[in-house]
């Protein structure tokens, strides 16, 4: 069970290494996993900077700062047996503590926990690219315009680039407006909190801290809320902050002419991202954008089907590309408020015509019969499936 894979070992798995098939969950869909009784966790190994010697422990205290505790927080929770990794014992009782002594059942101390530096790396990086920015920057105009732009709304971005500058490209709107957003959720980046303590960002809920700014904020700013993935957003648990959110700015790999995303597969078909909390937040909220560039080198983004489906196309209300933003014919109302605004809309089929016309049409992927990996929906349901890729 993961949430996704990376790196060498997924591109063993996606060649069959394991003798059964990875279930990928989502981060909501996780936590019903486990309090539905399918995933039982015998251990949980939970990497923290410092605790005292009964386990009371949280993120942001010591030299291995990595911020909200939101995942482990689940784990520590369920697991039969909780094991601590801590760097420094703290004298007890050590507080605040996001993962409290009555979980815990072992602690073991060691050198070093982990590199917190590194945790803005990869797909949690700020974007330098210009194209990236310039999805971004159009991606903010379509929140402007959107209609959901309004005093006390709330914001999720997702990793990946373009998704997490648009933060700030809200600012100035924000400013010019004269907006405050109630909260923003989620992966909470070094942009989020500028805004926070700037005073544009009322509260942030966070499940996760995206970059080393985040994990520091969480410890002096006490609006700065660290929350479980249970109440991030579990569609079993009895509150999901996912149901508050107004509008939701994520990436993908791939999506497909019915609004379908890829963040899972590569275009040879092996597995190189995770499912996150993408297809939690884009049916949760009221706005579900998708940032992703038309063409990436000579492989197109958009295609005809997704080669994997990790949210389906009714959760998504607008895919903004460098070459023109398309609005799910499900929400004609965004359409008809982009245009009033001066903003070029266009079809998804114009788009995926003109990203055939920059990249032609790519070879099939060759795939076997045989089931690598099952993706699981936020309620457990399977969506896709995986596929052996043909040597």
């Amino acid at each position: 069970y993961t949430s996704g894979l990376r790196g060498p070992l997924a591109e063993e798995i996606s060649r069959g290494l394991l003798a059964e098939p990875v279930q990928i969950h989502s981060h909501g869909g996780r936590v019903h996993l486990v309090q539905s009784g399918e995933l039982n966790i015998d251990v949980a190994f939970l990497g923290v900077p410092s605790c005292d010697e009964f386990g009371n422990a949280n993120g942001y205290t010591g030299k291995a700062c990595c911020g909200s505790l939101g995942y482990a927080m689940v784990d520590a929770d369920s697991a039969k047996q909780v094991v601590m990794l801590t760097e420094q014992l703290l004298p007890y009782p050590h507080n605040p503590a996001s993962i409290a002594q009555d979980q815990v059942d072992l602690i073991v101390q060691i050198e070093e926990v982990g590199d917190a530096n590194k945790i803005g790396a990869g797909a949690t990086r700020m974007t330098t690219n210009p194209r990236e920015l310039l999805i971004a920057r159009s991606a903010a105009e379509v929140i402007a315009h959107s209609g959901y732009f309004n005093e006390g709304f709330s914001l999720q971005t997702g990793t990946g680039g373009a998704s997490l500058a648009v933060t700030r490209f809200l600012e100035d709107k924000m400013r010019s407006r004269n907006i405050v957003a109630n909260f923003a959720l989620g992966g909470i980046t070094a942009t989020m909190v500028d805004l926070h303590e700037k005073g544009l960002i009322r509260k942030l809920l966070d499940v996760q801290s995206f970059d080393r700014n985040a994990a520091q904020s969480l410890a002096r700013n006490p609006n700065h809320i660290e929350i479980s993935a249970n109440q991030y957003a579990n569609w079993g648990s009895k509150g999901a902050s996912v149901d508050r959110l107004d509008v939701v700015v994520l990436s993908a790999l791939e999506v497909d002419t019915h609004f379908n995303v890829n963040v899972l597969t590569g275009s040879d078909g092996v597995l190189r991202g995770a499912s996150g909390g993408h297809c939690d937040t884009a049916v949760a909220a009221a706005l579900s954008i998708i940032v992703a560039p038309l063409v990436r080198g000579r492989i197109p983004t958009l295609v005809d089907n997704v080669t994997t489906c990790v949210t389906p196309g009714s959760s998504v209300d607008i895919l903004v590309t460098d070459h023109g933003i398309a609005v799910n014919p499900a929400r004609p109302e965004l359409a008809e408020r982009l245009k009033a605004a001066g903003m070029k809309v266009v079809s998804i089929e114009w788009l995926r015509e003109r990203a055939q016309l920059l990249t032609g049409q790519p070879r099939p992927i060759e795939f076997t019969d045989r089931v690598i990996a099952v993706v699981r929906y936020r309620d457990g349901s399977v969506i896709d499936v995986v596929h052996q890729v043909k040597e």
